[in-house]
């Protein structure tokens, strides 16, 4: 890879999730400063913002503790960056993916070193009562960079040829 065109891509990663964490953080103040934990806008209606405290883990599933998921993320950011360093596929669905992933989890690693706890919103309800848990921009970047790069790394066969190269290693 030139080192020309890995400092322009790195520059989209890191853009990407500047841009990600900003709005991310911007999008939970709003909603703290306008929202009661608990209230919604509107009051009912299949879209719905929805101010959560979530102390658990992805999508509120329950795990109370905020240190050993704050070490998780850091953990996960510093594969990421890992792997963007040494395993780079130089694609800008690749560089976007990371971004997205880098920016999803650093903005929510803000808030739970900033206030324990992370600020879930986006609240959709399926049918009647039932709805899919809170979410917000930062979980959703994640799933989508993470789907991203799995559908890159696929198309580009990277990981067909490193089970090729396995079989070749056992043989």
């Amino acid at each position: 890879m030139q080192k020309g065109r890995g400092k322009k891509q790195a520059g989209l990663s890191l853009g990407v999730a500047a841009l990600l964490i900003a709005f991310d953080q911007l999008s939970k103040s709003w909603i703290r400063a306008n929202l009661i934990p608990g209230e919604s806008f509107p009051e009912s209606g299949f879209l719905r913002l929805t101010y959560v405290t979530n102390t658990g883990a992805v999508f509120g599933l329950p795990v109370n503790q905020t240190a050993l998921i704050a070490l998780t993320i850091v953990i996960l950011i510093v594969i990421i960056l890992l792997l963007y360093h040494y395993l780079y596929v130089a694609t800008t669905l690749n560089v976007i993916s990371a971004g997205l992933i880098f920016g999803g989890a650093a903005g929510n690693l803000i808030d739970r070193l900033r206030l324990g706890f992370v600020i879930d919103f986006i609240d959709i309800r399926l049918w009647g009562n039932f709805h899919w848990p809170a979410f917000n921009f930062a979980d959703a970047a994640i799933v989508i960079g993470t789907f991203m790069l799995a559908y890159s790394l696929i198309r580009s066969e990277l990981l067909g040829r490193a089970c090729e190269h396995n079989r070749k290693i056992r043989d």
